[in-house]
């Protein structure tokens, strides 16, 4: 070959190399993005000098730094100023440069996905100047914070701003705060109207009153006529741009996904986060994996005393780990936020904290992301029942029945998802345990679909004096007399004792049941005693009712006995786990099957997370050494990830056993 062949040769392959290179770059949509970064700053009445000190060069700097897959940066906060010079809004008062226009630049020849921030319901300054726009409370006055779903904020506010995002701006897409958890019950004329023609009611009934449980669904529908209003206009206007109301069809709203959102979102409470992630990733997951909706979690970059806002603390790249960690070990994305500068500029500061959550989740990206769980314990998060006892309209307060129950299992090593009713209908079978924490409602089709499962031989756990007395008759059991309320009572197990308050369900078993543990008046082993649950065999299947509220003391006086205490007994019901886990509490598990390969989970929750008084922390002691069981058969091989280590095992009864000498934050060993 001459000497002038092989340079054209060459050239033609580094242009083919470039023009595949320009053909493979392309922004992600957010179904398959892992790892974004969100900012945001509520522009007020006070910013009068937007964008003066942001520039290119600063959000260039970030995206080399941290390659996030996109991006959120502010449009209009709560206050109801837009951080953007809008011409369909309400603009803030002063700019220097528009800084959307310069995101958008810059994201967009760094092929980085960019969404607004922009507060939906919750928009002061929309109601200030449209009176007409606000809720009316039940006393007569109008809400001077919140829109209602009845008026037309949507269509002559909302929807014109988000498509001026969409067009004027191309962004791709918004994440809509202050929604599903700032609607409230209208008590306008509109609202009576509505609510009339419905009910045929009169009048609007207020807490307390008849009619009141109607009034609040029916709010509840047109809050969902409200985002299927604006997600369709603007998917019209623009099919691509891509939507999530935050925080809906989450925990907040345990309902189906009935709506054409885009993705799944929400923002953790800022304390003792680690722990709210593992659950609210349990709810967005099994949500995300019915209905097919990529979802994602967002931490805060800081943490604070809601009674005392203004002190805040930078959390460390180890405390937002433990956060990311629990999340993505249960298929979701995580995104993280930071407050942006008055002006709607980056805190340069904080560019080397993202740097070590991409360091961290990038490499456990192609382990955890479309991955899907391991079904094993399932544990029922009740719409019906929480709609019943909840305050608001949307809300995931008084979960302490259920968070609790979640968290000892956790904390005993145990694999489980938090799944909605919708989820286990026709569906049951799937879980070898199915758990029913603390509820005092169950429709009665949905009971009889727990005991059908039971009856075909599926072990069935009821937790609580409310919940428990749903099921007296088939579980065995006789009420003696009512629950004693808020008396200082002890839990026994195994020769231990710990202090419990809140109900105890007095009961008589009958010769069919089996007692497990015990409950005492008084810290003496030789005093008088109830059983603190039983099991009871139900056709080819066995149901357990525990008669104290475990998960209610689980979130306010944790003791290591209530955890063995319900551990225990879910070990009695569900003998053959895939995995168990030994050498520590302090590890949570996770199990997943991506292609051909299961992935086991390990996450170390040690640290001061749950304190309320510790803000920030940059140390959590390593774990180990675990003793790992895994109920598989033979593998090919077994990896340690994201290290890539080949991991030596032993194979015995069918089972792969692991020892794993130390446990940093997470881990995943891969089963092939």
């Amino acid at each position: 070959m001459t000497k002038p062949i092989v340079v054209v040769v060459i050239v033609f392959l580094q242009l083919t190399q470039v023009v595949f290179a320009q053909q493979t770059i392309r922004t992600l949509t957010r179904k398959e993005s892992f790892f974004g970064l969100h900012f945001d700053f509520h522009a007020s009445a006070d910013d009068t000098l937007i964008g003066n000190t942001v520039t290119e060069g600063m959000v260039d700097s970030l995206l080399r730094a941290v390659k996030p897959d996109f991006i959120q940066v502010d449009s209009k906060g709560h206050p109801g100023f837009s951080s953007y010079p809008t011409k369909a809004g309400i603009p803030a008062r002063g700019f220097v440069k528009d800084p959307l226009q310069i995101f958008r630049k810059v994201t967009a020849a760094h092929h980085v996905a960019l969404y607004a921030h922009h507060s939906g319901v919750y928009d002061i300054e929309a109601v200030r100047q449209h009176p007409e726009w606000a809720v009316v409370q039940a006393d007569g006055a109008r809400d001077p914070e919140k829109t209602s779903v009845h008026g037309d904020y949507v269509t002559k506010l909302l929807i014109p701003q988000l498509k001026e995002l969409s067009s004027t701006y191309s962004l791709d897409g918004v994440w809509v705060d202050g929604d599903c958890w700032a609607t409230k019950p209208d008590y306008s004329e509109a609202s009576l109207a509505k609510f009339k023609k419905a009910t045929g009611a009169t009048a609007l009934p207020k807490p307390g009153e008849p009619g009141y449980f109607e009034f609040m669904e029916f709010t509840r529908k047109l809050f969902l006529e409200y985002v299927d209003k604006y997600v369709d206009s603007v998917h019209l206007f623009n099919p691509s741009f891509q939507i999530a109301s935050n925080w809906a069809f989450s925990s907040f709203m345990p309902q189906p996904v009935t709506l054409d959102v885009d993705f799944l979102s929400g923002d953790l409470s800022p304390t003792n986060s680690v722990y709210n992630a593992a659950f609210e990733g349990r709810c967005l997951a099994s949500q995300g994996n019915m209905f097919h909706k990529p979802w994602d979690i967002m931490s805060w970059s800081f943490t604070l005393n809601w009674d005392r806002p203004e002190v805040q603390s930078k959390k460390s790249v180890v405390q937002l780990t433990q956060e990311a960690a629990q999340i993505i070990a249960v298929g979701g994305g995580f995104q993280c936020y930071f407050q942006q500068n008055r002006d709607a500029s980056i805190k340069s500061w904080h560019i080397p904290t993202m740097q070590g959550l991409s360091e961290f989740i990038r490499p456990r990206q192609p382990y955890c992301q479309y991955a899907e769980p391991v079904h094993q314990i399932a544990l029922l998060y009740s719409d019906e029942a929480h709609k019943r006892s909840s305050r608001a309209a949307f809300t995931n307060d008084r979960l302490d029945g259920l968070k609790g129950i979640l968290n000892a299992l956790l904390d005993g090593q145990q694999v489980v998802e938090v799944v909605m009713e919708h989820h286990l209908h026709q569906m049951m079978d799937s879980y070898p345990l199915i758990i029913v924490p603390e509820w005092n409602y169950l429709q009665p089709s949905f009971k009889a679909e727990l005991l059908d499962y039971a009856a075909k031989g599926g072990k069935l756990m009821i937790i609580g004096p409310e919940a428990v007395q749903l099921f007296e008759k088939e579980a065995g059991i006789q009420v003696s007399s009512k629950p004693a309320v808020n008396k200082v009572q002890y839990l026994a197990f195994q020769n231990r004792m710990t202090a419990m308050t809140g109900m105890v369900l007095p009961v008589t078993l009958s010769n069919k049941s089996t007692a497990f543990g015990h409950v005492f008046l008084k810290d003496d082993f030789r005093t008088p005693s109830l059983p603190a649950a039983s099991i009871t065999a139900y056709g080819k299947g066995e149901i357990a009712t525990v008669f104290l509220n475990l998960g209610e003391n689980y979130v306010l006086n944790k003791s290591p006995l209530e955890r063995d205490f319900l551990n225990q007994l879910a070990n009695t019901l569900f003998k053959k786990p895939i995995v168990t886990v030994e050498g520590s509490h302090l590890v949570h598990v996770a199990v997943s099957k991506l292609k051909d390969a299961t992935i086991i989970h390990l996450i170390n929750v040690g640290g001061p997370h749950t304190d309320k008084n510790v803000y920030a922390y940059d140390e959590v002691p390593a774990i180990g050494p675990l003793t790992v069981a895994i109920d598989r058969p033979k593998p090919k091989r077994v990896v340690l990830q994201p290290d890539n280590k080949t991991l030596p095992y032993s194979y015995k009864n069918g089972k792969i056993v692991i020892n794993l000498p130390v446990l940093d934050i997470h881990r995943m060993i891969v089963v092939e």
